[in-house]
């Protein structure tokens, strides 16, 4: 279940009749315990509760329903309970119907409120459904709440008005939620005149049938499009004459209603009832756009981006400097007006701004560095020198779009209201400004000089106004005083196998006439192209999350000569981390944070998140393409290897339509002699059969032995069958090895070699890359990789850490695995000259861990190396072969991955240079320019 689901059904348990004997069952299944967990609850198989009425589930919770009035009795006897303690349970609960509590035991933090009010505490509980989430989140209940009446209301409305739902429609519906989201937020901070005004009104005015409740609305929208002076002749309904003129946009043009059902009316009353004050733009957005994304709705709840995720684009980037400049500037009067000055002429500029998280967290944090600009110079309350129209963004979808500028003007007035006061904050709110910045369109193929023309000139872009934004617009002059622009945001990642064919296109025409590689590029890469190319020209720099694939194996050395070749460098990174979200289990993906500028300011610096969420900082004098600490290196595919390590080849291509390949009891069935099985019969490994011990065979035949396995019939009905498959094929090379059905397409091997295997894919939770030595006679697949007949300290050197990291820095990845290569990873490994003592080290290290390894019989490379039950002797001889190998490069252990890859690239690039390899260039970052 996600957080949305998860607040329904909280919700709904809340607004039933209390019954003391269910609740605790009711209450776990509303955080998606299954029934058949229950039922052993209840039956008290499971349940090893010693408080009267309590239910206990292991490592979760504690919970009892208690005679009126003992709610707090209860809650201590279930803290200080002995089964609390050796169930290890997280939270304790205690509740009569009337009153309830709870407490987080491991961090103390406590819930004490009414019963009917606990869903607004839902957040609290969401670790018990295994949502792990950063505290701003489980504070976030609100917006969930929201969030999920919201939906509710939009998925009545369209079973009422489908051709609302059509395409033709869809900005109609998108507009008309918008308009009700300013309603609900006005009516409950002050902008409307009295708290409530819009839910009471459409409740008063409207039927309790629905029938008209369209039309009240319609009215009341009507009312907040005509300036006072105008109402009468407009004959606005006396009871909506209430309502103040807001303008902006916002409610202007067609004041078209969606009709209601009963059930409609209900939900929107009920969301008008929620406590609006309490909306967080910086999030809220990003929840509401899923509510009018068919594709997105399922994940509803899902769509949130941390703050402190933002941050971690947004300080580097520019709000570190504007705070050190404040530092700098202490009580000076006049450096303090000239930093206020500058931040006034700051541009945000989010070329895939969703619903606007970055804009408005920007927008928020610059505030705050002006308010106390404003409080040091004793101008408390001074109106902000800060313009929306400063935070600019291209979204492709248009209710996201309308949800970015809904969500700035609610930051505005948050803060005006905060650094000035409700009194100054209402006077300035209404009407609302028309000038608009947020673009809807294909940002890969707008011009963003277009929408963030070079500073220092006058700009006349087209916008009618605030809440309608086609291309083609009416024009607003706007005059740029030459600030800095800063580009940021969380654009769109899609791997190219998931690309539509528009993408595509998308992103040959971003990178025309500079690659015709286009095709192995993510689709973020358009947007680092563009900023590069920006940035060419104007002053400023860019900051994007991205998918980590861009800064491994094959897309960097595509990619990053482009924006390297723009004259930009890398001036801040964050190497991988997990950007998590609202999902189960606290899932997300794996990302980068990489900025990049014409003018180098300061020293670079890489950033890394520990395992505890702790970040680390390491300044450098360059970061390189790979998110390393050295010169701009491109580590690109060679047939040759590096240093003095045996030769790897692929494995075996059958292309046979899988009659070559047998399962064991397809072996039994073909009924061979012993003659015949060892003549024609060989074991067979790929990357599954190989982590996972599987026993897979293959018929292998060679020209001399075709003509004895052609006798045999059930090899012959195999052979015929191979054939038959490769002339059907539409490829020529296989039509042409139809010749020679008896054997695979493509043979790498004699079949008589001892292998060092390894696989091409494996798991990135394992802490080594499997490898395995597997016997002569084995056949392996082009799933996996080999040395034939090698000295055994070749397999110490894959079975390192140091090879680990390589490969996941210069491979990359398929999905989240390790992607392994032989030219592009094992070829290229820097391997220092090795000493035979260095050999032979290495040789009893590899031995050791085969040793270890076949003690745990019959356990396989999955068992072994599954992180979380990897043997004690195993973990210990792979940790002797890394320090003796890391003793051979630096002459101890190295402290860390990133120490292990600086010292790696630097041999590389050494290495490489003695061979006379080539390297793509990247051209000199410009001179540091001061900032104004």
């Amino acid at each position: 279940m996600n957080a949305v689901e998860i607040e329904e059904a909280v919700s709904a348990l809340a607004a039933a009749p209390f019954d003391a004997s269910k609740f605790p069952y009711a209450f776990l299944a509303a955080f998606g315990n299954k029934e058949t967990t229950l039922k052993r609850l209840r039956s008290g198989s499971n349940n090893a509760s010693d408080v009267a009425g309590g239910v206990l589930q292991r490592n979760n919770i504690h919970l009892a329903a208690c005679p009126a009035g003992e709610v707090g009795q209860t809650l201590t006897a279930l803290r200080n309970s002995a089964k609390t303690a050796s169930a290890k349970a997280k939270f304790i609960l205690a509740t009569d119907g009337a009153d309830f509590e709870a407490e987080d035991l491991s961090t103390g933090e406590t819930v004490a409120c009414d019963y009917s009010d606990f869903p607004n505490h839902f957040g609290f509980f969401l670790p018990l459904a295994g949502i792990t989430t950063v505290k701003q989140i489980r504070e976030s209940s609100f917006d969930i709440r929201a969030t999920s009446r919201l939906n509710k209301l939009y998925v009545e409305l369209l079973k009422d008005n489908p051709d609302w739902g059509t395409s033709k429609r869809r900005h109609d519906m998108n507009h008309f939620m918008a308009r009700l989201i300013f309603c609900f937020f006005a009516e409950d901070t002050d902008i409307f005149c009295r708290e409530r005004l819009f839910t009471e009104t459409v409740e008063t005015m409207s039927a309790k049938d629905s029938s008209n409740t369209h039309g009240v609305i319609g009215e009341l929208f009507r009312a907040m499009n005509t300036k006072a002076t105008e109402r009468e002749s407009a004959k606005i309904s006396r009871w909506a004459d209430a309502f103040p003129y807001v303008n902006g946009g916002l409610f202007s043009g067609d004041t078209d209603v969606p009709r209601f059902s009963k059930i409609a009316r209900s939900y929107l009353l009920h969301i008008g009832n929620l406590d609006w004050k309490k909306i967080n733009p910086d999030i809220f957005g990003s929840m509401i756009q899923a509510v009018a994304d068919d594709d997105e709705r399922g994940a509803l709840g899902m769509h949130y981006t941390s703050v402190p995720n933002i941050l971690k684009v947004l300080n580097p980037l520019f709000l570190d400097d504007l705070r050190a400049r404040l530092e700098e500037a202490g009580e000076n009067s006049r450096m303090l007006l000239n930093l206020r000055k500058r931040i006034a002429r700051i541009r945000i500029f989010d070329p895939a701004c969703g619903s606007g998280n970055f804009l408005v967290i920007s927008y928020k944090e610059m505030r705050a560095i002006e308010a106390e600009i404003n409080r040091r110079r004793g101008e408390d309350g001074r109106k902000s020198d800060i313009p929306l129209t400063n935070f600019r963004g291209i979204e492709l979808r248009d209710f996201p779009a309308e949800i970015a500028r809904l969500a700035l003007i609610i930051a505005e007035y948050q803060c005006d209201v905060i650094y000035r006061g409700q009194k100054e904050a209402l006077a300035d709110f209404l009407p609302l400004d028309a000038q608009n910045w947020i673009t809807c369109g294909n940002a890969l193929r707008l011009d963003w000089l277009s929408i963030c023309p070079p500073t220092g000139t006058g700009v006349k872009h087209h916008a009618e106004d605030l809440f309608h934004t086609p291309l083609d617009q009416a024009q607003i002059d706007f005059e740029n005083e030459g600030g800095e622009t800063y580009i940021c945001g969380n654009p769109p990642y899609l791997g190219s196998t998931w690309q539509s064919a528009d993408q595509k296109a998308d992103l040959r025409a971003v990178v025309s006439g500079r690659t015709s590689s286009s095709g192995f590029l993510d689709y973020v890469s358009g947007w680092l192209i563009k900023a590069a190319d920006w940035l060419a020209s104007n002053s400023g720099a860019a900051a994007f999350v991205s998918t980590n694939s861009i800064c491994q194996g094959q897309p960097v050395s595509i990619l990053w000569p482009i924006v390297f070749g723009a004259g930009c460098s890398i001036q801040f990174a964050y190497t991988s981390f997990k950007w998590s979200n609202l999902a189960s289990n606290n899932a997300g993906v794996t990302v980068v944070i990489i900025g990049f500028s014409q003018e180098r300011q300061r020293a670079p610096k890489i950033f890394s998140v520990g395992e505890n969420g702790a970040v680390t900082a390491k300044e450098c004098a360059n970061i390189n393409a790979y998110l390393v600490a050295g010169p701009n290196v491109f580590v690109v595919p060679t047939d040759n290897v590096l240093g003095g390590a045996a030769k790897m080849d692929n494995g075996n291509k059958a292309v046979d339509g899988g009659h070559l390949l047998l399962e064991a009891n397809e072996l039994l069935n073909l009924n061979l002699t012993q003659e015949q099985h060892l003549k024609l019969i060989r074991r067979f490994s790929g990357s599954v059969e190989a982590i996972n011990g599987l026993q897979r065979y293959c018929i292998w035949i060679n020209d001399a032995s075709s003509g004895y396995a052609k006798n045999i019939p059930s090899i012959k009905a195999r052979i015929e069958a191979v054939a038959k498959f490769r002339l059907a094929s539409t490829k020529k090379l296989t039509r042409d090895t139809a010749t020679r059905p008896y054997a695979f397409q493509q043979v790498r091997q004699m079949g008589t070699e001892e292998l060092i295997v390894v696989p091409r894919v494996s798991s990135e939770n394992r802490e080594y890359l499997p490898t395995l030595l597997m016997p002569s006679g084995t056949i392996i697949s082009d799933q996996c990789f080999a040395l034939c007949d090698a000295p055994l300290w070749n397999m110490s050197l894959i079975a390192s850490r140091l090879h680990l990291i390589w490969i996941a820095t210069v491979c990359g990845k398929l999905k989240t695995d390790f992607r392994y290569s032989n030219t592009l990873g094992w070829n290229t490994f820097p391997v220092p000259t090795l000493t035979e003592k260095n050999k032979a080290d290495l040789t009893r290290c590899a031995e050791d861990i085969l040793l270890t390894r076949e003690s745990h019989f019959p356990a396989t490379i999955a068992d072994l190396y599954d992180p979380e039950t990897m043997p004690e002797d195993v973990r210990r001889a792979h940790e002797k072969n890394d320090e003796t190998l890391e003793r051979i490069y630096i002459g101890r252990r190295f402290k860390n991955d990133t120490e292990r890859l600086e010292k790696m690239f630097d041999l590389y690039t050494k290495m490489t240079a003695a061979q006379g390899a080539g390297s793509p260039k990247a051209k000199a970052p410009k001179k540091a320019k001061a900032n104004s």
